[in-house]
């Protein structure tokens, strides 16, 4: 019986532990958050409902919210970001009537992400 060497398995642990991740981010926004981070218009957005999505990780929730985008230049419009996750100690500032931080992908506005926060 062949043996597989131990750097093989290693290697197939890391890749099946990074495809993991990245499901995870997919699943809870973080991946949009990050990339309109680093790509999105800065802009202000009023909260008009929120609704959880059933899902947790790590007991933080995962919520969706419709918001009216408040954008730098033009004229304001609604919004959905499905899935958001936020820590549950934050969970007072996203109720309906509240202004949070947001990135606008500038070449789809209508794809919007709650800012990341740099300092946590």
């Amino acid at each position: 019986m062949k043996r597989w060497p131990s750097r093989f398995l290693l290697v197939l642990a890391a890749a099946g532990l990074a495809a993991g991740c990245g499901l995870i981010d997919r699943a809870t926004g973080v991946s949009v958050a990050r990339e309109l981070q680093a790509s999105g218009i800065a802009a202000s957005a009023e909260i008009l409902s929120v609704w959880g999505t059933g899902m947790n990780l790590n007991d933080d929730p995962v919520i969706g919210l419709k918001v009216r985008v408040l954008p730098p230049d033009g004229a304001p419009y609604e919004a959905t970001i499905p899935r958001s996750l936020i820590s549950l100690v934050d969970l007072p500032q996203f109720q309906p009537g509240k202004l949070i931080p947001i990135r606008i992908d500038p070449k789809q506005p209508s794809r919007v992400a709650i800012e990341v926060y740099t300092n946590r």
